[in-house]
């Protein structure tokens, strides 16, 4: 993997893994944006087009909904799979749309991940229209056995501190956003008002198998990945999958708690 961070090299387990699982709250994410139909709307940090497959089902108008990321291995699934959403390489600073060109800016799970939040964030009021609505997610739970477990695993082939320093690399604000009022006072500093932040609760069901695969596609799998090499993550993921067998049952249930957070442009 030339860049561990990317998700170029695992978008096609993303994809069939985790975004069946991530249509429920892309769908609640479009209800708190209150697109309507006709309505243009911009889904940044698109991934493989969940959210905006969702805001395009509402607007009745697939040209007018825009998916952008910087992944081009994301989007080329984006497109074989949901061909009817359009999208766009791009980064969401310097995002190449004129100022007040959305009705909606919507992005799924994508915050934690900014570099520069404050300037991401900027950009994406900059396109919206004044009275427009920004709609963000993020995850909010806590630890689990599961995830306790796959740490387990992380930490004996990577110390602790060297993957908590790359994890600060790849998601600079994976903490501070998973608590409410850290996201609402970023809204408001970016100028938005009427913010508010609810908290929801999900049920995600996974084969045994598949959840081990989507671990890989996670940061910390990713990472691992990059620094045993493929043959050595291969052997690594058959141990992780022989101690998830042994400690859980299949199919599995990952419970996770995700923030949703509105604003609107003045």
């Amino acid at each position: 993997m030339s860049d561990w961070r990317s998700y170029d090299a695992v978008a096609e387990t993303y994809e069939r893994v985790h975004a069946p699982r991530l249509v429920e709250p892309a769908r609640d994410l479009v209800r708190a944006a209150e697109i309507r139909p006709g309505d243009r709307v911009l889904d940044a940090g698109t991934g493989t087009g969940v959210a905006a497959a969702e805001a395009a089902t509402v607007t009745g108008d697939p040209a007018g909904v825009i998916g952008v990321d910087p992944s081009l291995g994301m989007l080329a699934v984006a497109r074989r799979v949901r061909p009817e959403v359009r999208t766009i390489a791009a980064a969401a600073i310097d995002l190449p749309f004129r100022d007040g060109s959305f009705d909606a800016v919507i992005g799924n799970f994508v915050l934690a991940h900014f570099t520069e939040y404050e300037t991401a964030l900027h950009d994406l009021v900059r396109v919206l229209r004044p009275g427009g609505r920004l709609a963000l997610t993020a995850w909010a739970d806590g630890g689990d056995e599961l995830t306790a477990t796959w740490l387990e695993l992380v930490w004996s082939v990577v110390p602790r501190p060297v993957l908590e320093a790359a994890l600060s690399d790849a998601i600079p604000w994976r903490d501070r956003f998973r608590r409410p009022d850290a996201i609402a006072e970023a809204l408001g500093r970016a100028g938005l008002r009427q913010v508010r932040v609810e908290r929801r609760s999900y049920r995600f069901r996974y084969g045994l198998d598949e959840y081990v695969d989507g671990l890989g596609t996670w940061a910390t799998g990713r990472f691992v990945r990059s620094m045993l090499g493929e043959t050595a993550w291969a052997s690594f993921l058959a141990r992780a999958r022989e101690t998830f067998v042994a400690r859980f049952a299949d199919p599995v249930l990952d419970f996770r708690d995700v923030l949703i957070a509105v604003g609107v442009k003045p």
